[in-house]
């Protein structure tokens, strides 16, 4: 099951508590499902749950018989709800403050009564036209909006409510959608997919984790190469001393260390102060090997 899927199927069963809600529920449905006119209400979904929550909205906010879902005719296909008769269409048109002889669809805000209707519009509007990415490949969340002045109303709305919400065009069509993940798990909670949006944290923490995990082991990876790389530059100092006889005659502290150094070519200098008596610091001992270079390239 994809993500859009589960979030749908999710708030599909949610429940709204009040008319109003139910009400800008099936509201958010009717205006983002591409067919809101007296020429036509109906809706075409992939989602069975979100079909049979459609009719049963028709029913219980309009007051008329509830609509039959067409099922698909094959597998894949898309779930139908339509009101055929015209003085149906009018009645729910006329429920929501439109009519059959407008020309341009618009939010009318007398339909979000309360301060929770807002939320429950988003919900259908979500249920017929919204999508989002799956976590584990990117943060996407959208709504493909069937006109472009209900779009500006949407994104009107969702700013009112503080997400950081756009409008583009995609082929034509106006769609309004969000990237940030914060956002994304703050519209699901709202709209009711409280458990989507937990999905969506914990794949957020496991990558974040999983990120940290790595750029801990690049960066030891990168140390324990420094340090192989400086330890072969060393030790082929300390064997050119050796060559020329002049190891035995160092002071006793850089004889010591010179011979630490080639037994422990693997070490840190701060381990291999470690293994000195007394112990060194690493800047002590970074010290002491600078002098043996030194000596090596002296003739």
């Amino acid at each position: 099951m994809s993500f859009s899927s589960q979030i749908k199927n999710e708030l599909a069963l949610a429940s709204a508590d009040r008319p109003c809600c139910r009400g800008a529920q099936l509201y958010g449905m009717l205006e983002m499902g591409h067919s809101f006119s007296g020429a036509a209400v109906s809706l075409q979904t992939e989602y069975e749950a979100g079909a049979r929550r459609y009719a049963s909205l028709l029913c219980q906010v309009c007051g008329i018989g509830e609509p039959p879902v067409q099922l698909p005719a094959k597998a894949g296909g898309f779930y139908t709800v339509a009101l055929a008769a015209a003085a149906d269409r009018a009645r729910v048109l006329e429920r929501f403050g439109h009519t059959p002889e407008e020309l341009t669809l618009r939010l009318n805000r007398a339909n979000l009564e309360c301060e929770e209707c807002a939320a429950h519009y988003l919900r259908g509007a979500f249920l017929v036209c919204g999508a989002a990415a799956a976590p584990s490949a990117g943060y996407h969340l959208e709504f493909s909006v069937p006109h472009y002045p209900l779009s500006r109303d949407l994104l009107a709305l969702l700013r009112e409510l503080d997400f950081n919400a756009r409008l583009v065009r995609r082929k034509g069509s106006p769609v309004v959608y969000f990237k940030e993940s914060g956002q994304i798990e703050d519209c699901l909670t709202l709209m009711g997919a409280v458990t989507s949006s937990l999905d969506l944290m914990n794949v957020k923490i496991i990558k974040h984790v999983r990120n940290r995990a790595n750029r801990l082991t690049n960066c030891e990876s990168a140390n324990i190469d420094k340090t192989v790389s400086a330890s072969a530059v060393q030790i082929e100092a300390i064997r050119r001393l050796e060559a020329r006889g002049g190891l035995l005659s160092l002071p006793d502290e850089l004889k010591e260390l010179a011979l630490l150094r080639l037994d422990n070519p693997e070490l840190s200098l701060r381990e291999l102060g470690e293994l000195l008596e007394p112990p060194l610091s690493r800047s002590g001992v970074n010290h002491r090997l600078h002098r043996l270079m030194e000596l090596a390239e002296r003739e």
